[in-house]
């Protein structure tokens, strides 16, 4: 019998690829078993192939604003650890304050974000945030200088944004979206500390509102990305395409300024100690690369608007339902008789830090993360019947952690873990550690935490100053809006009694 060329090089090839597929099977069976790995809990799907079943389930609690509570029902039945397979590639999920330590900080190389580079880059380019490796660490060495004490501790600009929010809040008890004017306060405050002036959202007539509008509808795209994976190629979003270029045009002239000041800056020492302190001139003073700056300034920018503004959307939901809690900020306020307060004095204020302490661990704003696996590693716990055998997990895996379902584990935070109790905060007994991850941790942890839990604390200060009463105007429960940050669907809806009547 005669064989064709072309037939013996594809039987070849057919060979040379089973054989190294049963190599590196061979491989990572004895890997896994000189780690005394353990098979982990599998949720149940139809289709074992490609997991459709569990994608078109996935959707659906996604359109219903209740896939977090699906995956907390999850966790109940499975346990703290399982695996899903979607699209035919498996994922590890897990909430166990121990695996997570062992993702983020403990085995921080044998990780990566290369599984979100493409979902983020269009508006991001490349910057802290999707970016590993040396990159990330050159962004991270260049933006931490930014957020050092004295950025932080000077609450002028503070003061003033809040004056332009309290200008439009009505004072007759009138229904108002709270949770809507702090995306315009946060985009406000966020493009003031990084490009030296506003976008002018919370005054509405300044011409530059657009690129509020623009950002807003550019970040929503990004999930969307991310989840078609590269089947992303096959769909097109025009006018995500059209808002990115907004977006970083805007900054772009922004990069310029700061570059024309790096360069004129004169070195008087006097002039310096006097000058207004701006984010993207303090990078420029660092680096030259102009895509550098721009790109880093779009990640920055992110975090600093979507994070704070759905922190405080969220927690004055819960806290315009519990009007004791609000009379206790009351209380404790009253000591600064109705003056802003100094950075000092907002530490010192501890159960204004419980209520925040709270709403991020029930309503985390980012709910969920996850970390593609750069090699052959293992995971801890969360294999065999009881869960206390490591788990391996391949090169390439997605282990997914998932922060909201944590943070609601009745064994860390007792049975009233699904309720808003700031008090469980104030005796300092509650130690969760990792069990706690609001800002993320390891060598990625957040570093502008501190600068957000000021701005929150001082909004929310200065709020509690200024009426007397907080009443809600929804009847309806907490309804998850999960995009990039977690918030809440249906706003924060309330009436405001003025501590002060004309």
């Amino acid at each position: 019998m005669e064989f064709h060329p072309k037939l013996i090089i594809l039987l070849l090839t057919a060979l040379v690829i089973a054989g190294e597929s049963f190599r590196r099977y061979l491989k990572r069976r004895q890997f896994a078993r000189r780690h005394g790995c353990e098979p982990v809990a599998r949720s149940f799907s139809k289709d074992p192939f490609l997991g459709l079943d569990t994608i078109l389930g996935t959707m659906r609690t996604r359109r219903e604003h209740r896939i977090l509570e699906r995956s907390c029902r999850l966790f109940r039945t499975l346990g703290n650890t399982f695996t899903v397979k979607e699209l035919g590639r498996s994922a590890i999920l897990t909430i166990e304050p121990e695996n997570i330590k062992t993702v983020l900080s403990l085995n921080f190389n044998d990780y990566s974000l290369k599984h979100r580079y493409e979902a983020m880059k269009p508006l991001l380019g490349e910057g802290i945030f999707n970016t590993d490796g040396h990159h990330w660490a050159t962004s991270r060495a260049l933006i931490r200088p930014s957020f050092a004490r004295e950025q932080v501790t000077d609450l002028r600009l503070l003061e003033e944004l809040i004056q332009d929010l309290f200008a439009l809040l009505p004072r007759d008890g009138s229904t108002v979206d709270l949770q809507e004017l702090f995306f315009r306060y946060t985009i406000d405050s966020a493009t003031e500390f990084l490009f030296g002036q506003s976008v002018g959202a919370l005054k509405e007539s300044h011409s530059e509102v657009g690129f509020a509008e623009a950002f807003h509808y550019a970040q929503m795209a990004i999930p969307m990305r991310g989840m078609l994976g590269p089947l992303g190629v096959f769909f097109r979003d025009r006018k995500a395409e059209e808002c990115n270029r907004i977006c970083r045009d805007f900054v772009q002239r922004f990069v310029d300024e700061a570059l024309y000041a790096a360069a004129t800056r004169k070195e008087d020492e006097a002039t310096e100690t006097k000058r207004k302190y701006i984010f993207s001139h303090e990078l420029a003073s660092r680096t030259y690369d102009k895509q550098r700056i721009l790109d880093e300034l779009m990640n920055v920018l992110l975090a600093g608007r979507d994070t704070t503004a759905s922190l405080l959307g969220n927690m004055f939901f819960v806290l315009a339902k519990n009007p004791a809690i609000w009379a206790r900020l009351r209380a404790e306020v009253e000591s600064l008789q109705s003056r802003p307060p100094t950075y000092e004095e907002l530490r010192g204020l501890k159960y204004v830090q419980c209520c925040v302490n709270e709403s991020l661990r029930l309503h985390p704003v980012v709910p969920r993360n996850e970390r593609e696996a750069a090699k052959d590693t293992i995971l801890p716990v969360g294999g065999g019947k009881d869960g206390l055998s490591p788990v391996f997990v391949p090169k390439g895996a997605v282990v997914g952690y998932n922060v909201y379902a944590m943070h609601r584990r009745p064994d860390i935070y007792g049975p009233d873990a699904e309720v808003f109790r700031p008090e469980r905060w104030e005796d300092g007994k509650l130690q969760p550690r990792w069990g706690y991850l609001p800002f993320n941790g390891g060598p990625r942890i957040c570093i502008g935490q501190r600068y957000a839990l000021t701005e929150v604390s001082y909004v929310l200060v200065r709020m509690v100053q200024e009426f007397r009463s907080l009443e809600s105007r929804d009847p309806g429960p907490w309804v998850e809006g999960l995009a990039l940050t977690l918030c809440s669907r249906n706003g924060a809806k309330v009436g405001l009694i003025p501590s002060h009547t004309n």
